[in-house]
């Protein structure tokens, strides 16, 4: 089998709009959460989210490809042309080759109301608007820079839940393992807006911690409340190392490991033995011992149940071993869609800059996080092999496995 390679990272994300910015935030335990105050006019029990605007693309793209795009296509355009840059890529390289592209989402929420609102007040469709039906649908992203980038590869958006983005990197490893395609464009997006959020927020799924909202996303901690919603946009392009080797393309790391699972049981409540499996899994297929792992950048939202049976899913995997692990989600809320490409992101920033970025909030275990090594503050430390959880709801679950490239 093919191995598979990483080349080409972009991001576009609450803690930096860019993978500079990111690595500053990650360094410095920098939070991307805030409050949109107009949540509550809605209803809301919680105002916090993550605050990203909404990039401008005139001058970038037509008028014409610009009103296709719904929010989280902007935010995954802007990620994906500084992962092409960082891969060396131009426009022209896909007019020569099938290149493909997998990115997870999973709703389209905004433009959906929007039109209907339209509807509801003026009785006519043909005010709605030619963009419309290429926003609304959860392959807008990948229906929307399939034509922008003009691939001719595997094409599909994948919907599950909070491990899209993961099973989007795992599914093209797989596709480029097997020789089906050379290069693939992955990723996750995620609208950030108070049109998706609202029956979420009525599961009281959602932190109310608003005094400080920096300092509510607090995974692991015996504290927490809820998760705080997020999204923005991460793009990885993934090759195989033949292809790479052969353009003289920057190779930042190796997917080494893919593992699923589905939990069976209840639609939104984890449990411990669907994530257990799909991490050894993972391990089983990078071919090593979970002693070989140096770092988990672990799915934990900050919701009571689901970091509790995490955290009894990475300590039935990992035993007695201390392995470091910190959730991300305390610094940018739970992306959602996009959460496991961007981690994938974030994770490799770390090894390549040699730290591992604090679990910030962490103040008090609970007794299921007090068996793991929660990296409470920076760890400046080298590691070349980190795995990445994701985990959603109606039981998905999605681990990957990478390797540093020196």
């Amino acid at each position: 089998m093919n191995r598979v390679v990483i080349t080409g990272m972009g991001i576009y994300s609450t803690i930096g709009k860019n993978l500079d910015e990111v690595k500053e935030s990650l360094y410095n335990g920098k939070s991307g959460i805030g409050l949109d105050l107009k949540r509550k006019e809605y209803g809301f029990r919680s105002a916090l989210t993550g605050i990203l605007e909404t990039p401008n693309l005139k001058g970038k793209l037509s008028r014409r490809e610009r009103i296709k795009l719904a929010d989280q296509g902007k935010y995954a355009f802007v990620a994906t042309e500084e992962a092409l840059k960082n891969a060396n890529i131009d426009k022209d390289y896909f007019l020569k080759k099938d290149v493909g592209i997998l990115y997870g989402n999973d709703s389209s929420a905004k433009p959906v109301i929007e039109s209907l609102d339209i509807l509801r007040e003026k009785r006519d469709t043909m005010l709605v608007g030619s963009g419309s039906i290429f926003q609304s649908m959860n392959s807008t992203i990948t229906m929307n820079l399939s034509v922008i980038y003009k691939l001719r590869g595997i094409n599909m958006t994948i919907s599950a839940a909070c491990a899209s983005g993961s099973h989007s990197i795992g599914l093209g490893t797989f596709l480029i393992r097997h020789g089906m395609q050379d290069m693939i464009i992955c990723g996750g997006g995620q609208e950030i807006n108070a049109e998706s959020m609202g029956s979420f927020d009525g599961l009281s799924a959602f932190s109310i911690q608003e005094n400080e909202p920096t300092k509510a996303s607090k995974p692991f901690d015996k504290n927490r409340d809820g998760l705080i919603p997020s999204g923005g946009a991460a793009t990885v392009i993934l090759e195989s190392y033949e292809s790479a080797k052969k353009r003289g393309a920057p190779i930042i790391a190796e997917v080494i490991g893919y593992g699923f699972s589905s939990n069976g049981e209840h639609i939104s409540v984890p449990n411990v033995e669907g994530p257990y499996t799909a991490l050894i899994n993972s391990i089983k297929d990078a071919k090593i011992s979970p002693s070989d792992i140096e770092y988990v950048n672990a799915h934990a939202t900050s919701t009571p149940v689901g970091d509790m049976n995490e955290a009894q899913a990475i300590s039935k995997a990992f035993g007695n071993n201390t392995v470091p692990v910190s959730s991300t989600k305390s610094m940018t809320g739970h992306e959602m869609w996009m959460g496991g490409a961007s981690e994938i992101i974030y994770s490799i920033i770390m090894m390549k800059n040699n730290f591992m970025a604090p679990n910030i909030n962490f103040n008090e275990p609970d007794e299921y996080s007090a068996k793991l090594n929660i990296i409470k503050n920076r760890l400046d430390k080298k590691f070349n092999l980190f795995l990445s959880n994701s985990f959603g709801f109606g039981g998905t679950n999605s681990a990957l496995i990478i390797k540093n490239i020196k």
